[in-house]
């Protein structure tokens, strides 16, 4: 195996906390997030710009210079084609219905889960939408602008809150204003509710780019 000098990333496990953001900054396809942390999972796939470093909320990543398999832009892609492929076949949903109107917070695959709460746009965005954001939690999908009677979706996501004892409540948004509805829903919701739990709010743009992540 050939090596050669030349900067490539290296990843403090200690610091990564496994949110996964600096997956989808990575074009190439060398992170995964595996065994809850951040993993490079091969050095001709990485290009050593560090665009992912400014997804990291924790500085977990850096650019250092060692000694490394040469970049290979065109192995890369090929990998990342086929592992592209592989993963369009598999759905990581794991609970049904999902609209907001259909779901019920009482239903068993709720209780203790960590929970995605996705507008309906999202998934249609994200190429991958099922690996890097729905994998390991529950779904729920709303459209603040176009549902109707979306006040029972406050009380619906205090539910899942209060009685469901979800552990967790992320967020997907796109970066378009009608959007921001279904954040403000789930502001006022942990207002009403008794316990506190993390919630995450992630924004994409039209192209399916992770745009930000934040915690409210």
């Amino acid at each position: 195996m050939i090596k050669m000098l030349r900067e490539i990333i290296k990843i403090d496990e200690d610091l990564c906390d496994g949110c996964g953001n600096c997956v989808p900054g990575c074009h190439e396809g060398a992170l995964q997030i595996i065994d809850g942390k951040a993993r490079l999972v091969s050095e001709l796939m990485c290009d050593g710009l560090g665009a992912c470093i400014g997804d990291c909320p924790q500085g977990a990543i850096i650019i250092e210079r060692r000694e490394a398999e040469p970049y290979n832009e065109t192995r890369a892609m090929e990998i990342l084609l086929d592992k592209d492929t592989r993963i369009s076949f598999r759905s990581e949903l794991a609970n049904w219905p999902v609209q907001m109107h259909l779901i019920n917070p009482s239903a068993s695959h709720y209780r203790d889960a960590d929970v995605l709460l996705a507008a309906d746009c999202a998934a249609f965005t994200v190429p991958n939408f099922h690996s890097a954001f729905l994998k390991g939690k529950k779904l729920a999908i709303a459209c603040p602008k176009l549902d109707q009677g979306t006040e029972i979706y406050i009380e619906k996501i205090r539910s899942l809150i209060d009685e469901a004892n979800i552990r967790s409540l992320h967020v997907l948004v796109m970066e378009v204003p009608c959007c921001g509805g279904l954040s403000r829903m789930v502001q006022i919701a942990r207002s009403q509710a008794r316990r506190d739990i993390p919630v995450e709010v992630r924004v994409v743009g039209i192209h399916g780019e992770l745009l930000k992540s934040i915690n409210i």
